[in-house]
């Protein structure tokens, strides 16, 4: 599992080694209690440590990490966090998608419609991490389309750690077969059809019934019952 090509292509070297080592935590591949030391990191990623310490400054604000002289202890990404993650995703798009009922919508339904396409050609590619950053896209381009510039200062603080626990959850909903990935699809065409009636209450329903299933996908990779 990596980040998408799309994602790395416009980041610094210290950019792209948060990137990794923040996937490894959320996988679980680097377990909370590990120290991470700025030496073997920078020999790892052959740089110097100036990068490194720009990457474990952003891990200790995501709260990922606990900083100490010369490298970090693990804290790592409890179910807990991943939930409260997931409630603040909510409570952000339900705010905006009840926003964007009162303004034209006509650019932001062509640019949805697009993203779709996209995660229908990465399904038919069976390619999950090009499949997880479209529907990060469909998301954030409903964000943005807001243009309320403290919601997206909220959704910038926790975008990156958002699109790496979906990367984890696409992974697993592509092992679970062509009709569940398939069935990911039809929910963000639920959630642009909504969009496209312009009816406030209608689309704050449909944005409640796709976080709830969407939280059953969640708990289900996070191993509850």
């Amino acid at each position: 599992m990596a980040y998408p090509a799309a994602w790395l292509r416009e980041a610094s070297l210290g950019e792209a080694i948060t990137c990794e080592l923040r996937l490894s935590i959320v996988t679980g591949k680097i377990q909370p209690g590990e120290t991470l030391s700025e030496n073997r990191i920078a020999a790892d990623f052959g740089t110097s440590r100036s990068p490194v310490r720009e990457a474990l400054r952003t891990l200790s604000g995501e709260g990922l990490i606990r900083l100490e002289r010369m490298g970090a202890v693990v804290l790592g990404l409890s179910s807990k966090e991943v939930e409260e993650l997931f409630d603040v995703r909510y409570l952000i798009e339900s705010f905006v998608q009840e926003r964007l009922s009162r303004i034209d919508r006509e650019p932001l339904i062509a640019s949805l419609r697009r993203i779709l396409d996209k995660m229908e050609l990465a399904l038919r590619h069976q390619d999950a991490e090009e499949f997880a950053y479209q529907d990060f896209a469909f998301h954030e381009t409903i964000i943005a389309e807001a243009g309320h510039s403290r919601i997206w200062q909220l959704w910038r603080s926790i975008r990156q750690l958002v699109l790496a626990v979906m990367l984890v959850t696409t992974r697993e909903v592509f092992a679970d077969g062509e009709e569940r990935v398939q069935a990911v699809i039809e929910k963000h065409r639920f959630i642009l059809d909504g969009l496209r009636s312009g009816d406030a209450d209608e689309i704050q329903k449909r944005v409640r019934s796709y976080f709830k299933d969407s939280f059953v996908t969640l708990h289900h990779s996070l191993g509850k019952p």
